[in-house]
């Protein structure tokens, strides 16, 4: 480790002085590109995949995910996970009855608890994780972490723990090529969101609870408390228009009044799977003024039509236009970029697959001095380290204890806003030693990724620990340490000649972990 941060250091300072890149692209560095940003990066064999059958094609691809099949042992681990096919009511269930536990406090019941708890949680996260390092389709699981960060919730509130599994399948995955509105509308309708952001307990300022608000839930307060503004402000603010989209105060509370009665009900999620319905006595029926409209009393049909309009509004078209660019091409993207987009968003009614064409085949997404622009996040950077080298990961809990450590717990952003995707939010001293902790590690194979679930999740915790402490000391090897020359040849021109010579010149026991602690491995 001594060995490798000195390599990091001077790789940052050494690179500034590297001369400019050819303005045009050789092919292998067009497909290392475009499996950085339409993925996680390559995974053994990937670039000369994509160099033959062509950037242009692989694109084309990724942008239709339907006609890539999954392998077979994705296929069935994902089976295997019994919380992804079950509805958000049945998992809701499960989760309430481990609460119930808390009343009896034996050792046993605070066992059974946590493995009931436990298992709703490992399961939601490796499904995420397993898709992200082994599907084929690509673009497709960097599009469902894009958008849960733009529509975020957070899994630590309350029955949010239960309902992250069904939002990210039910609301997020679905619609992530498809039409802006429909996708707005799922996350809005969702329980984890209503709950989240609390309008499920929003009521026009005169309603009186019904009986069944006062059945106690596990895990939730069923009160009613009024007008609750948090989902029509980050609806205008974080979802649609943009913090400058031209909306007032005003227009936040005039929203929030159109969603009254946009809620759901815990128990009839349970018995039903009824995840949403509209409660006409909570609503307030009065009539609104709202961004320049007046609104008369429609019931639910009036947060329908904010909904119309917010997803074809202008400001939004600029707003989601300038993320995606940023997420695709650099943190301060081109104007010139984000204008095409945002006509092109409005020309086609919001249809984000349309939008994504137009950016990958702008030339300013496939300039060279975008190249390796962008500082990977925590998740991007664990998840192309594991496709890198070609890791069989069946234990995800020493991944998921990286991702804590690194800043980014899956699934554990508490803000609205998500998770950035900017150099500024993840550069730092701190995070640089952490990662490089996490390479060697991962690299010397001491990271349990292959051992059964209680003996991994102790072994990686210490392994965790001693991240946390920035211990020297090795710990014991668990796993086949990584082949730097295959790793090598797996990341192809992401790895500069620069970089390469400084490695070579170093044991052949730390090329790996030196690798993937390099700035270039961490630079996408």
């Amino acid at each position: 480790m001594k060995l490798i941060l000195p390599l990091t250091l001077a790789a940052i300072v050494a690179s500034a002085a590297l001369p400019a890149q050819a303005a045009e692209l050789a092919p292998e560095q067009q497909a290392i590109h475009v499996l950085n940003r339409l993925g996680y990066g390559p995974k053994p064999g990937d670039i000369q995949r994509v160099t033959q059958m062509g950037v242009d094609n692989y694109i084309r691809q990724q942008l239709n995910p339907a006609f890539i099949p999954l392998p077979a042992d994705l296929v069935q681990r994902l089976k295997a996970l019994d919380v992804q096919d079950a509805s958000a009511g049945e998992v809701l269930y499960e989760y309430q009855s481990a609460l119930k536990l808390t009343k009896d406090d034996s050792e046993e019941s605070k066992k059974k608890r946590r493995e009931l708890v436990g298992r709703i949680v490992e399961q939601t996260a490796e499904a995420r994780i397993s898709r992200a390092i082994d599907s084929p389709r690509q673009l497709e699981e960097v599009m469902v972490d894009f958008w849960f960060n733009h529509f975020n919730v957070f899994s630590g509130k309350g029955l949010d723990r239960a309902l992250v599994a069904s939002y990210e399948r039910d609301a997020i995955r679905p619609y992530v090529f498809g039409n802006f509105r429909d996708l707005l509308g799922a996350t809005a309708k969702h329980p984890a969101m209503l709950f989240y952001l609390d309008n499920w307990l929003s009521t026009s300022a005169d309603y009186q609870p019904r009986a069944f608000r006062r059945n106690a839930v596990q895990g939730a307060k069923a009160k009613a408390n009024g007008l609750n503004e948090n989902y029509a402000r980050e609806v205008m603010e974080l979802h649609t228009l943009g913090v400058d989209g031209g909306y007032t105060q005003k227009d936040v509370t005039e929203l929030a009044r159109m969603l009254t009665g946009w809620t759901f009900e815990p128990r009839e999620l349970v018995r039903n799977n009824r995840s949403f319905q509209f409660d006409a006595e909570r609503h307030d029926n009065g009539s609104k003024d709202w961004m320049g409209r007046h609104i008369a009393a429609q019931g639910q049909r009036e947060g329908e039509f904010a909904l119309d309009v917010l997803a074809m509004h202008p400001a939004t078209a600029h707003h989601l236009s300038y993320q995606l660019a940023q997420y695709f091409v650099q943190d301060n993207p081109p104007a010139a970029l984000v204008d095409r987009m945002s006509k092109r968003y409005l020309e086609s009614g919001g249809n984000i697959r349309a939008v994504l064409e137009t950016l990958f085949k702008s030339p300013e997404f496939m300039d060279d001095s975008v190249l390796a622009a962008k500082y990977k996040t925590p998740y991007q950077f664990v998840i192309s380290a594991a496709r890198a080298g070609e890791m069989p990961v069946t234990n995800i809990r020493p991944l998921l204890g990286t991702l804590s450590q690194l800043g980014m717990p899956l699934y554990g952003c508490q803000t609205p806003d998500g998770y950035k995707n900017t150099e500024s939010a993840w550069m730092n001293p701190d995070a640089l030693t952490r990662r490089i902790n996490f390479a060697t590690a991962m690299a010397t194979g001491r990271l349990p990724l292959t051992k059964n679930l209680d003996e991994g999740d102790k072994m990686g915790k210490r392994a965790m620990e001693r991240q946390a402490d920035g211990a020297d000391k090795p710990s014991t090897q668990v796993m086949a340490p990584l082949n730097a020359q295959n790793l090598m040849a797996a990341l192809g021109p992401g790895i500069s000649a620069r970089t390469r010579d400084v490695i070579a010149g170093n044991p052949e026991a730390l090329r790996a972990a030196m690798l993937l602690g390099s700035p270039d491995f961490m630079q996408h």
